[in-house]
């Protein structure tokens, strides 16, 4: 009888273990993408697409902004990290923090703890950052200022770029990787338990606009490295510019994007782009690829 009760309990809690680390397959995922009429659309403002147990990826509606940005969201045993807050201000258009609130009010009914609610950034374009506006003076929350020295500070990255940083929530750490090229701020997050790469708007199935070369150069071969000793299932930007079609990218200002390349992409893309910027060497030039365009400003 022992043994039963024994073999019943190791069942349970295998059965717990499954449930905790099953997610959903990104390539196959189905996101809000505009509306040939926005007037007629019934897609919500913001999308909540929850990956596992606790993670989750939203998306702001094409029908409130052409940049449709991503955003994505990490619980801990003791914190909750948003990354990024999307291009909409005003909470009635775009309510970011009654999203978020929503989802760790029910994390902590579930799990009887309390967890502290800490906003950052990929990098501190606009598209990624209005909506910090709606966390400021909340309680329990921390929003991470938008300098460099700000996010330096924070995530205690002295040797910048060269050192990677950690930042634990509480039995989940995510390592910070600064790759400024895009923009000066500009930082690559690895979450060790998803084993998912945040590559803000370095990387992802659009135009990659670079501002500085030689910075772009060095933080996408020092991201590359990373890979080479890390186990990584998915690299998701901030966006999704890629039509379906190798090489096609949608227009810019366009609020419709049927038939979008899936957000994910491979170690084996990033080696793509590494490889390109080698052999472009110090020259900026635009160069087309099957799921991203290197796109010089």
């Amino acid at each position: 009888m022992r043994i039963i009760t024994l073999v019943i309990c190791i069942t349970i809690l295998f059965s717990c273990a499954v449930s905790k680390n099953k997610s959903i397959n990104l390539y196959h995922a189905e996101w809000i993408h505009g509306s040939a009429d926005c007037k007629e659309t019934k897609d919500s403002s913001i999308q909540v697409l929850k990956y596992n147990y606790n993670t989750w990826i939203l998306r702001e509606s094409k029908c409130i902004t052409y940049e449709a940005p991503f955003m994505f969201f990490f619980i801990g045993k003791r914190r909750a990290l948003l990354l990024d807050t999307g291009a909409s201000e005003d909470e009635n258009i775009a309510p970011l923090y009654a999203t978020v609130k929503s989802i760790i009010s029910s994390w902590e009914q579930k799990t009887h703890a309390k967890v502290e609610l800490i906003v950052a950034h990929t990098h501190s374009h606009g598209d990624h950052t209005a909506g910090d506006k709606q966390f400021k003076n909340r309680p329990n929350t921390t929003v991470v200022g938008l300098e460099l020295a700000d996010v330096k500070s924070f995530f205690n990255l002295e040797n910048w770029p060269l050192q990677t940083g950690s930042f634990d929530l509480g039995n989940r750490v995510i390592a910070i990787i600064p790759i400024p090229g895009h923009h000066k701020t500009s930082i690559a997050l690895y979450d060790n338990e998803t084993k998912i790469l945040l590559s803000g708007d370095s990387f992802y199935p659009g135009r990659l606009y670079v501002k500085d070369w030689q910075a772009f150069k060095l933080s996408t071969q020092r991201l590359f490295d990373f890979t080479q000793h890390h186990t990584v299932s998915n690299i998701l930007g901030n966006h999704i510019e890629m039509t379906q079609i190798a090489g096609k990218d949608f227009p810019v200002y366009n609020f419709f994007q049927p038939n979008e390349h899936p957000l994910p992409l491979s170690v084996n893309d990033l080696a793509e782009l590494n490889q390109a910027l080698i052999k472009l060497g110090d020259k900026p030039a635009k160069e087309i690829h099957n799921s991203f365009i290197i796109s010089p400003l």
